[in-house]
């Protein structure tokens, strides 16, 4: 059963007060008063109010007691139940016109507050689905099968995963992923799991032709989630580290780059840590690598002369101890890129 909170109540006496020149009251499914323009009556019953729950209409009190104030009384029902009551203090012909107003904004109120908590919960729930299926290994549970199939996932079936960056979610991604389990991973990491023998490439071309930012990675087709998740994933921070020209990597064709980044190789610093704070340096050794160390590309590609090119070579040299135009050396620039993204 719905129920309204003090805090609930009180913003919304507060919020109408604003609007309306009457002290206004919210009392609770017993006649309690839980938001008030009063504070001190907060706390106390209402008897108009419990009057007004027992019987579902409109109470009128026309002198003051003790308890009540002088005013109408009227029930707040959700989904056909009553949850409260609205009060007007003041005399019932004078407050009587702003009753309907004041009952309708307040039942407004209440509905979008609990869709947005409905919605909130909802979304806590999928975040928390989600990440005991990327978590999970072995074989699936009866119970994690069946909560699967509520967000369109045949656990029986393989699966590819697809982790993406920079989308952005307007009409035509949503349409493209109505067909597929599609999840918010972060705000700009999002996931897609294509089941069985679906063939990604047909959404990643026509993602990659709607939005220039994006990037895709796709793990391996595999009958466990959690795996096609951390291939993607691992596919993605080579991406990251090596920024090629591509926007799409899938993880078989990195997958020797992959392990080479989690392999412990050196307890020290990679060199390469000591030009993360160089833009220019870690954006020309990128280049350089991505263009198979061609001097004359690489410039092209950097929009600078070869001869600052060369100057920049020289300098990563001095800062890494480690020449990039010596192939061992430029391997192990490449690892502490990697290593920076694993």
């Amino acid at each position: 059963m719905v129920q309204l909170t003090k805090k609930q109540a009180q913003e919304i006496v507060d919020k109408m007060m604003m609007d309306i020149p009457y002290n206004i009251n919210i009392m609770n499914e017993h006649g309690v008063i839980i938001g008030s323009g009063k504070k001190e009556r907060v706390g106390t019953v209402h008897q108009g109010a419990v009057k007004a729950l027992c019987t579902g209409r409109m109470v009128e009190v026309w002198t003051d007691g003790r308890f009540e104030k002088k005013g109408t009384n009227e029930p707040i029902v959700i989904d056909h139940k009553r949850i409260g009551v609205i009060g007007i203090t003041g005399n019932p012909d004078e407050v009587r016109p702003f009753c309907n107003l004041v009952r309708t904004t307040v039942s407004l109120l209440i509905e979008q507050q609990i869709s947005f908590e409905n919605q909130s919960q909802a979304e806590n729930h999928k975040k928390a689905f989600l990440e005991t299926l990327l978590n999970h290994q072995g074989a699936y549970s009866q119970k994690l099968i069946k909560e699967s199939a509520v967000y369109k996932i045949n656990l029986l079936l393989k699966t590819v995963v697809l982790y993406i960056k920079n989308l952005k979610l307007d009409d035509d991604p949503i349409k493209l992923f109505q067909a597929h389990p599609f999840f918010v991973l972060a705000e700009d990491t999002h996931l897609i799991m294509m089941q069985n023998e679906s063939t990604p490439e047909v959404l990643i071309e026509r993602l990659v032709e709607k939005q220039p930012d994006v990037l895709v990675a796709t793990g391996n087709l595999e009958p466990n989630i959690a795996e096609s998740y951390r291939q993607a994933k691992s596919a993605m921070n080579v991406l990251l580290a090596l920024k090629p020209a591509a926007r799409v990597i899938d993880y078989a064709s990195v997958e020797f780059l992959i392990h080479l980044s989690h392999a412990p190789l050196t307890s020290q610093p990679t060199a390469v840590s000591k030009l993360v704070d160089t833009v220019d340096m870690m954006e020309t050794i990128r280049s350089f690598i991505n263009n198979d160390c061609s001097v004359s590309l690489t410039a092209a590609e950097l929009n600078i002369h070869r001869n600052t090119l060369q100057y920049r070579l020289k300098r990563i040299h001095t800062l890494t101890g480690r020449d990039p135009r010596n192939l061992l050396e430029l391997f192990e620039l490449t690892y502490g890129l990697l290593s920076l993204y694993k």
